[in-house]
């Protein structure tokens, strides 16, 4: 799976800035670099410096001075990967950055593959498995949520949970296994009452776990909300108000928006990815067309329904009042569990006494006015208010992983077959089948049950230089 040799790469985004730090390790790291640094102070060797020392100097190439660098040297094993570690910080330059890792990579190193860094540190045991995932959701992570819930994996909240409940089930494990070995002297080691105990309290854990990823996944990928309505009632107005930018045109022509325009903005520390979509009518325009089955595509879709409509024009007419009820219907009865909030816009255009009547007239509905802003805040406070984020408030373990919520899915399965086998009386041989079914999807979260396919495809997920 992995090459003792030592690698490199830049760990800075790739481009010019003020400084880049490039990355090297392996047994060789520190000998590499020292055969190529000279100290601004002294002929100092890195070899002889302490772990987790900085050293000002040039990276020379022979005669040739490539740039003043800054050297941090980490040793083994008190380093991110576990070996000898090298960070160069030089200056920013796409040239002197290439100019460097050319420089190494004929003296010695490789470039490393994508993950590669974090790779060895799971292979060396500085991380387990969902902590070195944690590492990629971290870096990809763009809103407070998914970053709150990334450093708690990365600190190993998950995983400490999960290898607490595989210890416990390795121990009854092991006694019903000795328990096989003295089947002869039908001799129980395992007290049923304690292991069925521990099999509720693990079944309340997973069940726990399974639920949170209907949360996590949303807030991990932000939560999809897809704007409908007829032509020219201000989705794309409020989609700029949303953004606080002129993000989609805005124009008194009806259908004007004959395709899907989507931009994702945060609200309160939750990623919220909102859909303005073509205003749906009937229409011999063949592209308008399109873009009204599009609309339909992007509420199959979406988390969330916003269905906006002009305030002005319902209050003006029964007709138009009952054309909105029979389509707000429509959406309710094809999409029962999606949930639907109802904007009434351009309110700014009404009265007292038309307001009231139009509240009367629409259940649920929201006053707004996307040109003002007025009622924007309620909107956003309402879409805040449909995600569970009280595991979150609570700081609680947040599964955000599809291959983690298969494993407990599939662990689930097999505790509850314990569970029954417990009930029934199974015999200790049929028993510890299941056990060890259960065990292995517990270990597959952490790593403790690999195999190179596996790695592969996570770590190729990764950038290079990290």
């Amino acid at each position: 799976m992995i090459k003792q040799d030592t690698i490199v790469a830049l760990a800075t985004a790739s481009g010019s800035g003020a400084i880049a730090i490039i990355r090297l390790s392996g047994d060789d790291a520190i000998a590499i670099v020292d055969a190529h640094f000279k100290s601004v102070t002294s002929s100092k060797s890195l070899i002889k410096q302490k772990t987790h020392t900085i050293h000002l100097g040039h990276i020379v190439d022979g005669k040739k001075e490539i740039d003043e660098v800054l050297v941090s040297v980490f040793k083994n094993p008190s380093s991110y990967t576990g070996e000898d570690v090298v960070e160069i910080s030089c200056h920013g330059s796409s040239y002197i950055q290439q100019e460097i890792i050319q420089l190494f990579l004929r003296n010695g190193c490789r470039m490393a593959n994508a993950g590669e860094f974090t790779l060895r540190a799971f292979l060396n045991g500085k991380l387990d498995l969902s902590q070195a995932e944690a590492v990629a959701d971290l870096i990809a992570s763009d809103n407070e949520a998914s970053h709150q819930i990334a450093m708690q994996q990365m600190r190993g909240g998950f995983s400490s949970e999960i290898a607490k409940l595989r210890s416990e089930l390795l121990n009854f494990a092991s006694l019903i296994e000795l328990e096989l070995d003295f089947s002869e002297e039908d001799v129980e080691f395992a007290d049923r009452s304690q292991f069925k105990s521990l099999v509720d309290r693990i079944i309340l854990v997973l069940k726990r776990l399974i639920d949170s990823f209907a949360v996590g996944n949303v807030i991990k990928n932000g939560i999809p909300v897809a704007i409908v309505g007829e032509p020219n009632v201000g989705k794309s107005t409020l989609l700029n108000a949303l953004l606080n930018e002129e993000r989609a045109i805005v124009s008194d022509i009806a259908g004007t928006t004959r395709d899907a325009i989507e931009d994702e903005i945060s609200i309160g520390g939750i990623g919220f990815r909102f859909i303005d979509t073509a205003g749906i009518r009937d229409t011999e325009d063949v592209v308008e067309s399109i873009g009204i089955k599009k609309t339909f595509e992007k509420i199959e879709q979406s988390q969330v329904t916003i269905y906006l409509f002009d305030a002005s024009v319902i209050s003006n007419t029964v007709e138009k009042s009952e054309s909105v009820k029979q389509e707000l219907e429509k959406i309710k009865n094809k999409y029962p569990q999606k949930p639907l909030l109802i904007i009434a816009n351009k309110i700014d255009t009404l009265n007292d006494i038309q307001l009231a009547a139009l509240q009367n007239q629409i259940e649920g509905v929201q006053l707004l006015s996307a040109k003002t802003g007025f009622g924007v805040e309620q909107l956003t406070n309402s879409l805040l208010n449909l995600i569970n984020t009280g595991a979150l408030r609570n700081n609680e373990t947040i599964v955000t992983n599809s291959r983690h919520y298969d494993a407990l899915l599939k662990a689930f399965e097999e505790i509850q077959k314990v569970k029954y086998g417990l009930d029934t009386g199974l015999s200790g041989d049929l028993l510890a089948i299941d056990i060890r079914q259960a065990l292995y999807h517990f270990g597959e979260i952490t790593g403790e049950i690999t195999n190179d396919d596996l790695l592969g495809n996570i770590f190729a997920n990764f950038c290079i230089g990290k």
